[in-house]
């Protein structure tokens, strides 16, 4: 026998329609996650009473128009943001520029209603900035004009500002990878360096930049604490005031439905843009693009596109979160806030293990048992993390309470004994949301480390007697630690921002970080707020930093091969 009939990758590799138990468990997992959807899918079928007539009468529209508005602005706003500074740190080299290249990144470490928190105390009526115009020059309020930061405006702005680094960390990676060839032949051709961007250059990035687009403008949709502050009618505001204002679950669902559609278009455009993006470059090994030197007005552009959303996407917040943190030093470290600290970090901290067990569970089962069962599972949960919190907080809630209810009667009826709210009155109901939102991102981190894992490994592994979990664990396992820990990270930072699910779901007096940080800033206490949003944000740093590692080894790498 020849040493090659030892390994038999096509005896060894599972056929693609035999019925194994893992796929059949990762289609199962996966239906019990895609339960909001099903929930909020099928609310279209019940009665909502005169709930539909009463929304068309007064405020429907207006959640429409807003919302629209909403999209396009910060469409306008993070392109304008995002691409730019993007081209220039890719394709010039200027004093600075290392440092602008993970820079730009550092909004992303801000959530959306801390921000908006933020410069309303500093740009509102009583804020420092109006309170030092009236003193320096006697005015009175009325007197002068200055924009109103609770407005469409201010919040199209504000989360242009945070969200922008979606279409440049896309924008950027595509420019970096476009071969050098292409742009030294169109500048053969007569065509200046601005000519060579916006004939050659941004038209092959365009697909990479509309999927940074259209996560933006997920997570725009997905924004309850800015819109909620700023006083605007949008669907997320709407669906919170109907379940709550109006006590109409069903009414809230179908208004969830209806965003729902939203969201898939901006998937549909998402998954059409990812399959564009293999036109990027033609065959053959890409020759990275040698960067020019910036000088003159040229130097000054730069240092203007890259400074301006550092300064006020970051600098600027973190500084005035610092400046009241210390003014109201006192309050933070109390009793109060330590259960709050307690509460986030233990939803967090078990959301995330749960999240990265379950990911490695998933995308180690699509490895080894290829099948349209595995397949099938993989894309219904990765559609989790387009849901807006607000959307899943409906869809987990409802059944959970039936459930609650039917079982309290049950209960009632049989042994006399009220269970109560068992699961939707619990911290339960949270992480199951929480499951539901975010366990795509460990997914997807998890799926990309294995990526990079020949499957010849697996073979040799399976013909030397491993069965898959002996294989996990000796040999992917060690190669994964990476993956694992950024994963762990990912989930948890963005559980300890989430609010409208938290607000929506939290057991009665359980608080959290992120909902203190609403509470307070409803309150006007928006010093007293820096506190908690200070210890979300130091957190959110962290992931940040870690991408900010990768790109600069990513840089190191493309520089040395151009050397």
């Amino acid at each position: 026998m020849s040493a090659n009939a030892l390994v038999t990758p096509r005896s060894l590799r599972p056929r693609l329609f035999s019925i194994e138990p893992w796929p059949l468990s990762l289609l199962a997992l996966s239906l019990v996650l895609a339960l909001p959807i099903l929930v909020i899918a099928s609310s279209v079928f019940f009665p909502a009473g005169d709930i539909w007539e009463h929304l068309l009468d007064t405020v429907l529209s207006r959640y429409v128009r807003t919302s629209f508005a909403l999209l396009l602005g910060v469409s306008v706003g993070v392109l304008a943001l995002g691409i730019l500074p993007a081209w220039l740190v890719s394709a010039y080299r200027f004093p600075g520029s290392k440092i602008f290249e993970w820079a730009l990144l550092l909004p992303l470490a801000i959530p959306a209603y801390i921000i908006a928190y933020t410069y309303t105390g500093m740009l509102d009526v009583a804020g420092p900035l109006q309170s030092g115009l009236r003193e320096a020059f006697g005015w009175r309020y009325g007197d002068y004009w200055f924009p109103e930061i609770r407005s469409l405006g201010g919040a199209i702005c504000l989360l242009s500002l945070v969200f922008y680094p979606y279409v440049y960390l896309l924008a950027r990676a595509a420019f970096a990878e476009q071969s050098g060839r292409v742009l030294e032949a169109a500048r053969s051709l007569g065509c200046s360096q601005r000519a060579a961007f916006l004939r050659v250059a941004l038209p092959l990035a365009r697909p990479a930049i509309v999927v940074g687009l259209s996560i933006a403008l997920m997570e725009t949709l997905a924004d309850y604490g800015t819109v909620q502050y700023f006083g605007l009618s949008t669907f997320t505001t709407g669906i919170y005031r109907t379940w709550n204002g109006l006590g109409s679950s069903v009414g809230a669902a179908q208004l969830a439905a209806l965003l729902l559609c939203f969201v898939f278009l901006l998937v549909s455009l998402e998954s059409w843009s990812r399959r564009q993006s293999q036109f990027f470059n033609s065959g053959g090994r890409a020759r990275a693009s040698s960067k020019q030197s910036l000088r003159g007005r040229g130097l000054l552009l730069a240092y203007l596109a890259c400074g301006i959303p550092v300064t006020l996407g970051f600098a600027v917040p973190f500084v005035q979160l610092v400046l009241w943190a210390i003014i109201t030093a006192d309050s933070i470290l109390t009793a109060e806030f330590l259960t709050y600290l307690f509460n986030s970090v233990f939803l967090a901290s078990t959301t995330a293990l749960l999240a990265l067990f379950l990911a490695l569970f998933i995308a180690y089962g699509r490895r080894s048992y290829p099948s349209p069962a595995s397949t099938l599972a993989g894309r219904i949960l990765g559609l989790g993390y387009a849901l807006p919190g607000t959307v899943v907080a409906i869809g987990v809630l409802m059944p959970f309470a039936w459930f609650d209810n039917r079982l309290s009667e049950f209960m009632i009826a049989r042994f006399d004994f009220n269970t109560g709210l068992l699961l939707s009155g619990s911290a339960f109901i949270l992480i199951f949301a929480y499951l539901v939102r975010f366990l795509p991102i460990a997914m997807n981190t998890v799926d990309a480390g294995l990526g990079k894992i020949r499957p010849s490994m697996d073979e040799a592994g399976r013909s030397m007697g491993m069965r898959p979990l002996a294989l996990l664990k000796r040999v992917h396992l060690p190669m994964l630690r990476g993956s694992l820990v950024t994963a762990l990270l990912l989930v948890f930072v963005d559980v300890l921002k989430e609010l409208p699910a938290t607000l929506l779901l939290r057991p009665f007096n359980f608080n959290t970080l992120a909902i203190r940080t609403f509470e307070l800033a409803n309150e006007e206490r928006l010093a007293d707020a820096a506190g908690p949003a200070l210890a979300i944000v130091l957190a959110s740093l962290i992931p940040v930093i870690l991408l900010s590692r990768s790109l600069r080894q990513a840089g190191a790498t493309r520089d040395s091969v151009e050397t």
